[in-house]
């Protein structure tokens, strides 16, 4: 169930869930999922749905990590990015396949201990990673070309947009447990355009989840 042939099948449904981009079936089909999950969870480590991580944490559903990836990268490729929520480090070793420097803080000690030891056994050399509360972002390495909140809160923080470079983007989940939407927030020269994407099921917490 870890094999080449089940993580074909995953990229398989993913496409026809309607994700797209290329670039992120790839990465997908290449990153083994089941080393970012305990053992006795790796027969379902391909299966399109989110897995318990320790903590009152999850691994994030491939779906969302897909989805919320090629909404980041849509307009353009970021070289610099933070992340909000390194959780098990699925999603920033998503993200650190494709963009030059990822920067990622998490609240959860632990958590953040097993995803370094997971950056480094997959030698993933372009992660750098805090233990700290997301909801700060990162201010003393800003700013960022683009920003991935990966839990759904109520709302957004403004510490985070103050940190996006100029026509940087942010992709988080917003709104109360339930009936969180995804959105992008684009940095313009008339100020931040924002853009509520099709609703996506996330964890209602902040961290921990990716």
């Amino acid at each position: 169930m870890t094999s080449q042939r089940a993580r074909d099948r995953l990229i398989e449904r993913l496409v026809a869930e309607g994700i797209r981009d290329r670039r992120v079936l790839d990465v997908l089909r290449q990153l083994p999922r089941h080393l970012f999950i305990d053992e006795a969870l790796a027969t379902r480590a391909y299966e399109d749905t989110a897995l318990p991580i320790g903590q009152g944490q999850t691994i994030s559903q491939p779906y969302v990590v897909a989805r919320m990836t090629e909404v980041l990268i849509e307009h353009a490729l970021p070289r610099r990015v933070l992340e909000v929520g390194t959780g098990s480090g699925y999603q920033c070793a998503v993200l650190a396949s494709l963009v030059e420097q990822v920067y990622t803080v998490e609240r959860i000690d632990e958590l953040l201990r097993n995803a370094r030891r997971r950056f480094r056994k997959l030698g993933l050399g372009n992660i750098r990673s805090r233990h700290d509360d997301g909801r700060l972002g990162w201010p003393d390495e800003a700013p960022f070309d683009a920003i991935m909140v990966t839990a759904a809160g109520a709302e957004l923080e403004d510490a985070l947009l103050g940190q996006l470079a100029p026509a940087g983007v942010l992709v988080a989940p917003v709104g109360p447990p339930g009936r969180q939407e995804l959105l992008r927030v684009r940095a313009g020269a008339e100020g931040w355009q924002r853009e509520t994407l099709a609703p996506v099921s996330f964890v209602p917490l902040l961290g921990g989840v990716a």
